[in-house]
């Protein structure tokens, strides 16, 4: 397929962010079907990964309010029983936390399209107004802050993180326009997947072609003794432990072994092959995703990678700050003719973000001489 073919069947042939969280503007003129973000640490990797989520959740309610709180960023406010709660701090979201009038996160194409566009509702918006005059009496002198989501001339006003559960309701009036769907995304990292997350991926994918190459991954660290794998137990486990396990049964034992046995390397690829399969059509988010992983499996990790994100029309958006991770990826996208791969440096200067491409010739004499691209 052609290069045009490729990035025309792109979710995000391009990214633009502005005023989200710790990134004031960024512009990255071209993502790939597979495109690595390398750069150390602290430079803003992790957000852009963030705001590739909101963008795919189409500034969903959960997807907002899941953000700050999985970041532990809180704000107090006193409940309707007089008794004082933590809630996700949205105000987190935006830019130095600024939450005025004129405040405004967009994320879509560098080109200005499609842009997602993110501030906080204000009095006379007509939903901001109907929700307000519904709150209870112990809501109304409190600091309540709703967002207002537009996306493609479709706008949503978002009910405060604060409403009570019976209030929920209020929720359903919250659209206006037909808001475009959701694109599916799966995420992994910087941690290991657990037990039950890469359960409910084998689910998907057991007795399916794509067994065969979540296989194939386990081979990459364990070698040809791989030939089955399996999941045993329930979902609630007893003593702590997850009640559900991944055993693997190789060619040298008896009985099978837990998957965690065989060490992280083995988790993280065979949770990488699974996400790739279970994120068809949409995209995958790999966060530091050399974690566990030896230096010597990175160029086969990559080549698999293309490959499943081309035959599975996935975009995988992965962040590195590794030199043994952008090496391998550099060999095995200048290998693979037909699956494009982009290499993106990011750096901080005096508190902005800077964007340095690597195109398919600086990938190949990174690949050669061993440029050094962190």
């Amino acid at each position: 397929m052609s290069e045009a073919g490729l990035i025309s069947r792109l979710h995000l042939p391009s990214l633009s962010i502005r005023a989200f969280r710790g990134i004031e503007s960024l512009s990255i003129p071209r993502l790939g079907r597979v495109t690595l973000l390398a750069g150390m640490n602290g430079t803003g990797k992790t957000t852009v990964l963030d705001a590739i989520r909101i963008y795919a959740a189409r500034g969903s309610r959960s997807a907002l309010f899941e953000l700050p709180q999985r970041r532990e960023e809180e704000a107090a406010f006193v409940d309707e029983d007089g008794d004082t709660i933590l809630v996700p701090d949205l105000a987190s979201i935006f830019h130095q936390s600024d939450v005025s009038r004129h405040a405004r996160i967009s994320i879509g194409l560098s080109d200005g399209t499609d842009q997602l566009e993110i501030q906080v509702a204000s009095p006379g918006d007509e939903h901001f107004d109907r929700i307000a005059a519904s709150l209870p009496e112990t809501l109304e002198d409190q600091d309540i802050m709703m967002l207002r989501v537009m996306f493609r001339g479709a706008v949503r006003v978002l009910p405060p993180v604060q409403l009570p559960h019976k209030f929920r309701r209020l929720g359903r009036l919250h659209d206006d326009g037909d808001f475009p769907r959701e694109i599916k995304l799966a995420s992994l990292g910087p941690g290991l997947p657990d037990n039950d997350e890469v359960a409910r991926f084998w689910s998907h994918i057991m007795l399916t072609d794509e067994e065969d190459r979540a296989l194939e991954a386990l081979k990459l660290v364990l070698g040809s003794s791989v030939s089955r794998v399996a999941v045993a137990g329930d979902e609630k486990g007893s003593f702590g432990m997850d009640g559900q396990r991944v055993l693997v049964k190789l060619k040298s034992r008896t009985r099978p072994v837990p998957l965690k046995s065989l060490g992280d390397g083995a988790v993280r690829l065979f949770g990488i092959a699974l996400a790739l399969a279970d994120s068809r059509d949409g995209f995958l988010l790999i966060d530091e995703v050399e974690n566990g992983i030896h230096h010597s499996v990175h160029h086969d990790l990559w080549r698999m990678v293309l490959r499943a994100a081309q035959d599975n029309n996935v975009q995988v958006i992965a962040t590195t700050h590794g030199w043994d991770c952008v090496r391998g990826f550099a060999q095995a996208a200048t290998e693979m003719e037909d699956a494009e791969g982009v290499l993106v440096r990011l750096e901080r200067e005096d508190g902005r973000m800077r964007v340095v491409e690597y195109p398919e010739e600086k990938l190949m004499a990174a690949a050669r001489h061993g440029i050094e691209v962190r």
